[in-house]
């Protein structure tokens, strides 16, 4: 009887494996198993868009606040007022001075470089290296910049300088930056970078929506809203 209880005890616990290895237990095998293909390609999808998102976020979060503002202030740049300052200097020319400016000059030759430090140094407006107006009886400088129109006047006679500077407010100033309006070449290069900063923005965006749409019923609801509305009123309120 002991030997025959002893026997039915083995039979009732599981063989080892080959090598002595015990099987692991049923219901654990499918813990173990890699993570599908597909579900890596698309977990390393979304970290990306993740970080190109958030990266262009950060890069461009002053600048799209900027023109954001601007794009409010230039809508209703008809209710906003604003009184231009107008700035008139005289000085003159030293003679060593007059003396370059006589002769032939090409037609939108700048001033030379000892002039125009003078003319800087006499009315606080520096025209170096813009084109000049020249003509018999004075050379002519625009000077205009964002929020300001300026000018400088030069008699090539009696050397006497005429400066004057229109100034017209902070507002419009922030205005020209959204324009781009007499900001010289930095800042034109610089709206073309966040330009396409914010192209990286919206598509790393609309990438991600489309990732979280099943769980989000609502996305491409607003996301047609956003373009049928401006469609709308482009087409039959903008006449």
């Amino acid at each position: 009887m002991q030997a025959s209880e002893t026997d039915r005890v083995r039979e009732r616990q599981p063989a080892p494996a080959c090598g002595g290895v015990t099987p692991a237990p049923r219901g654990t095998a499918g813990r173990t198993r890699p993570p599908r293909p597909r579900k890596k390609v698309r977990a390393f999808w979304l970290k990306q868009l993740h970080t190109w998102h958030w990266v262009s976020a950060a890069v461009s979060l002053a600048g799209m606040f900027l023109f954001a503002i601007t794009g409010i202030t230039l809508n209703h740049a008809a209710s906003i007022g604003a009184e231009p300052q107008v700035t008139q200097v005289e000085a003159t020319l030293p003679p060593q001075r007059l003396a370059e400016l006589r002769g032939d000059h090409a037609a939108a030759a700048p001033l030379p470089r000892a002039v125009a430090e003078a003319v800087a140094s006499a009315v606080a407006l520096d025209p170096a290296g813009r084109a000049a107006e020249w003509s018999d009886d004075e050379v002519y400088v625009a000077m205009p910049g964002p929020g300001r129109d300026a000018w400088v006047s030069i008699d090539r006679t009696s050397g006497t300088i005429t400066a004057e500077t229109t100034w017209r407010g902070w507002i419009s100033y922030l205005n020209d930056l959204h324009k781009g309006r007499n900001t010289g070449d930095a800042w034109f290069w610089f709206i073309d970078a966040f330009a396409v900063v914010c192209i990286i923005f919206t598509l790393t965006g609309l990438l991600l929506l489309q990732l979280h749409a099943r769980h989000r019923p609502s996305t491409w609801p607003l996301v047609a809203t956003s373009v049928i509305v401006p469609l709308l009123l482009a087409v039959f309120l903008i006449h």
